[in-house]
C-alpha cells in the first residue's frame, strides 16, 4: 500500500491528499486560524482583525487574540475599548500570556491615565523574562508612567531601550533621553550615583557636562561636542548625536545688520508701541545703565541680603490689550553679556498702517534681515500662514504654541507670572495650592496657565475660588476666606470610565477617578498655600481674612502677583503684608535703581509704561542673540524683565524675582 492516499481526477491525474485538504479548507474558508504572530511581537494589525479571529477561535487560541486585539485598540486610541476587552480574558492563561498580560495591563492602565496602578504593575514584572519586542514597551511603559517628571529611573528606561529600536524611534529616544537629561539642575547632575558597568550613563552625563559649560558659546561648545565623541566613540549619542547638538555643529549667528520693528504706532495702541521702540532704541544705543554684578554664590540667601527700597521697587501688570504670553525656565543658567550700542540700521513699520504680509514682503524689499515685532496677538497668530524667510523675533505668542524654524516668541503677561509662581511655591516644597483669582476670563487663563505648569512639575489637582468685587470682599470680611475651591482642569486630567474595577489573572485595575475623587483627594489635606491675582486695595482686604482662616503653622503661605505691589506702599501697609511674598521682573523689583530712576522719569511713574520700555530693552538684547536662541538649548540672556531662555518652540521663557514683607522692609526670597 502506498505511504501516502492520492486521488485521480477525471482527467486522470492523481492529486496528493493534502492538495486535497487544503482545497477544501478553502472552500469553507470560516475555520479559525491560530495567530499568525507571537502574541509577545509587535502586533502590527488592526483591533478589527484581531477581534474577529478571538470571535472564531477555540479556547487555545482566543486569548492570544483577545492580548493582541488589547493591544491594537490602545495603539488606536481606543482606551476604553481596550479596558473592557482586557476584562474578558479567561482567568487561566499561559505562563507567556500572563506575562504578556501584565505588561498589556500596564498600557492600559496608562491609557485610561491610571498612572500609580501602572506603576504597581510594572514593578510586578521580570524585565529579563521579557522578548525585545516586549521590553521596549516594558520601557516605554516606564517612561510614560513618569508623567513627564524626569527622574534618574526615567533617565536609565530611556538607555535600556535605545538598542531596541531602529530608524526614527531610534533617534527620537535619542532626542527624548538628552532633553530629559538638560531638564537636571547641575547640582541634580552632579549628586547622580551610578553603578560601575553604567558606561553608557556615565557619556551621557559627561556630555551634559560639557554642554552645561559651554552653552554660552557656540565655538567651545562645537569644540566640547566633538572632543566628547572621540572619548566615548560607542556612546549611541556619539554616533548619533541628539538633534539640538547636531544643530550646535552647523551653527551660524544671524545678520541683525538691518530690523525691521514692527510695532503699532498709530491707533489706540501707540502709546505701548512707543515705549517698547523707547526701550529698543536706548538699549541699541547703549544708553541703558548697568547694574552693578551681583553675587551669586551657593550659601547667599534672603536672610543675608539687605532690605529693597519699598520706592524702587515698582510694579503692575502688563496692560490687557497688549498681554503676553510666557513660560518660565526651570533652572539658573549662565547669561550672556547684554549688547550695548551697535551700527544696526532699524526701520520702524506700522503694524496699524498696512496688513501684516504686506509689511512682511516690504522689510523683505528693503532688505531686512530680522524683524522684531509684531506686537498684538491677533497679528502674532498670522505669522505662522504668512511663511516669511526673514527671521522674526515675534513680542507676543500665539494661542497655540507652534515650532516654526525662523521664529521665535518674546511676550510678557500675568500667565507668565503665574507659571513662574508654580515653580517657585513648588520650590518651596508647597503642594496644596489654593488660587483666588477674579472671576471671569481673565481670572480663569491665570488658573489655567498655573495649573498646567504645577501638573508638568508632578502636583495634582489645583483648587480656583474666585474674587468678586471690592464691595463683596468687604461684606465677607467678618467671615472670612474658606481655604476651598474648584478644581482647575489640565488637558491630562483623567476622564471618567468605568465606574467599578476589574482584577484579573491577580491584578486590580480600578476605574479611573470621577471628578468628585478628584476633588476629594486634592482637597483632603489643608491647603498650604494661596497664590492671590489682586489689586492692592483689594489684597488689603484679603490678607487680614486669610489670616483669620488659620493660626500658627496651620496658616497658609500666601504669594501674589506683581498686581498687587505699587511704589510707595507706607510703613502701615508693608507691616500688614506681613510674610507675603511676590514677584516681578527685575527693572521693576529694583534690581537697577539708576535705570528704574531713568525710565520712571520718562515715563512719569506710569509703571505698565516703564514694563514695556523693559521688553523694548531685552527684544534688542534677544534680537541679537536670535540665532542662539533659536538653535543652542540652554542659551540664556539676562534681561531687564527677568532672565531668558527659550524652549523647543523658541518660545521665550521668564525668570524673575521674588520679594517677601519682613518687618516692614522688603526682602529678596532665596531661590
Amino acid at each position: 500500500m502506498p505511504s501516502s492516499m492520492t486521488f485521480r481526477t477525471r482527467s486522470g491525474r492523481l492529486l496528493p491528499a493534502i492538495i486535497v485538504a487544503m482545497l477544501l479548507a478553502s472552500c469553507t474558508g470560516q475555520a479559525p486560524q491560530a495567530p499568525t504572530e507571537s502574541v509577545q511581537g509587535a502586533a502590527t494589525g488592526s483591533s478589527d482583525y484581531y477581534l474577529q479571529q478571538a470571535q472564531q477561535s477555540g479556547d487555545d487560541n482566543k486569548a492570544d487574540w483577545q492580548l493582541l486585539a488589547v493591544r491594537a485598540l490602545v495603539r488606536e486610541g481606543k482606551a476604553a475599548e481596550a479596558y473592557n476587552q482586557l476584562k474578558t480574558l479567561p482567568q487561566e492563561l499561559t505562563a507567556a500570556q500572563q506575562l504578556e498580560q501584565k505588561l498589556t495591563t500596564a498600557e492600559v492602565q496608562l491609557a485610561i491615565k491610571d498612572f500609580t496602578p501602572a506603576a504597581t504593575t510594572l514593578s510586578t514584572i521580570d524585565p529579563t523574562a521579557l522578548t525585545n519586542d516586549q521590553k521596549a514597551r516594558y520601557y516605554q511603559a516606564q517612561i510614560d508612567a513618569s508623567q513627564g517628571r524626569v527622574s534618574l529611573g526615567v533617565i536609565r528606561a530611556y538607555i535600556a531601550q535605545e538598542p531596541l529600536l531602529q530608524g526614527q524611534p531610534h533617534q527620537d529616544n535619542i532626542d527624548r533621553t538628552w532633553m530629559s537629561l538638560t531638564q537636571l539642575s547641575p547640582q541634580d547632575a552632579s549628586s547622580i550615583v551610578i553603578n560601575a558597568d553604567e558606561n553608557t550613563l556615565q557619556g551621557w552625563l559627561d556630555l551634559l557636562s560639557v554642554w552645561q559649560s559651554n552653552k554660552q558659546d557656540p565655538d567651545l561648545l562645537k569644540a566640547g561636542i566633538k572632543d566628547w565623541q572621540r572619548r566615548y566613540p560607542v556612546n549611541p549619542a556619539a554616533k548619533n548625536l541628539p538633534t539640538q547638538l547636531n544643530n550646535v555643529l552647523t551653527f551660524q549667528p544671524a545678520s541683525t545688520g538691518k530690523i525691521a520693528l514692527f510695532l503699532p504706532m498709530s491707533g489706540p495702541a501707540q502709546v505701548y508701541g512707543n515705549a517698547i521702540q523707547q526701550g529698543f532704541n536706548a538699549a541699541m544705543t547703549g544708553q541703558v545703565s548697568q547694574p552693578a554684578p551681583q553675587s551669586t554664590s551657593a550659601d547667599q540667601n534672603a536672610q543675608a541680603q539687605p532690605p529693597v527700597d519699598p520706592n524702587a521697587a515698582v510694579s503692575t501688570s502688563a496692560p490687557e490689550a497688549t498681554a503676553t504670553q510666557a513660560e518660565q525656565p526651570q533652572t539658573p543658567a549662565p547669561v550672556a553679556t547684554p549688547v550695548a550700542s551697535s551700527n544696526a540700521q532699524v526701520k520702524v513699520y506700522d503694524t496699524n498702517g498696512q496688513p501684516l504680509a504686506a509689511l512682511l514682503t516690504q522689510a523683505q524689499q528693503d532688505g531686512a534681515t530680522l524683524v522684531v515685532g509684531p506686537l498684538l496677538k491677533d497679528q502674532v497668530n498670522e505669522l505662522a500662514s504668512d511663511q516669511t524667510p526673514l527671521n522674526v523675533l515675534a513680542l507676543n505668542q500665539p494661542e497655540t504654541e507652534k515650532n516654526s524654524p525662523n521664529i521665535c516668541y518674546f511676550a510678557l503677561s500675568p500667565e507668565d507670572e503665574a507659571q513662574d509662581a508654580a515653580r517657585h511655591m513648588w520650590s518651596q516644597q508647597k503642594r496644596m495650592p489654593l488660587l483666588l483669582v477674579p472671576r471671569g476670563n481673565f481670572g480663569d487663563r491665570i488658573a489655567q496657565a498655573f495649573a498646567n505648569e504645577w501638573q508638568k512639575l508632578g502636583g495634582q489637582t489645583v483648587l480656583k475660588q474666585g474674587l468678586g468685587s471690592a464691595g463683596e470682599l468687604r461684606s465677607s470680611i467678618g467671615s472670612g476666606i474658606r481655604l476651598t475651591g474648584t478644581p482647575v482642569m489640565t488637558s491630562n486630567t483623567a476622564a471618567p470610565a468605568q465606574a467599578q474595577g476589574v482584577t484579573i489573572g491577580g491584578i486590580t485595575i480600578p476605574a479611573p477617578p470621577t471628578d468628585a475623587q478628584i476633588v476629594q483627594g486634592s482637597s483632603g489635606g489643608a491647603v498650604d498655600s494661596v497664590y492671590v491675582v489682586a489689586t492692592q486695595s483689594e489684597l488689603t482686604l484679603i490678607k487680614p481674612m486669610l489670616d483669620m482662616s488659620g493660626s500658627g503653622r496651620s496658616r497658609p503661605s500666601v504669594y501674589a502677583s506683581s498686581r498687587s505691589y505699587q511704589a510707595g506702599a507706607g510703613p502701615d501697609y508693608r507691616l500688614e503684608m506681613e510674610g507675603v511674598q511676590f514677584s516681578d521682573i527685575p527693572l521693576l523689583a529694583g534690581s537697577n535703581p539708576a535705570l528704574m530712576q531713568q525710565a520712571s522719569a520718562k515715563f512719569g511713574n506710569d509703571y505698565s509704561l516703564v514694563r514695556l520700555y523693559a521688553m523694548g530693552i531685552d527684544a534688542w538684547s534677544l534680537a541679537n542673540h536670535f540665532s542662539q536662541m533659536r538653535t543652542l538649548p540652554g542659551f540664556e540672556v539676562s534681561g531687564s524683565t527677568g532672565d531668558l531662555s527659550a524652549n523647543s518652540n523658541c518660545v521665550i521663557h521668564r525668570k524673575m524675582p521674588w520679594l517677601q514683607y519682613r518687618q516692614g522692609s522688603l526682602v529678596p526670597v532665596s531661590s
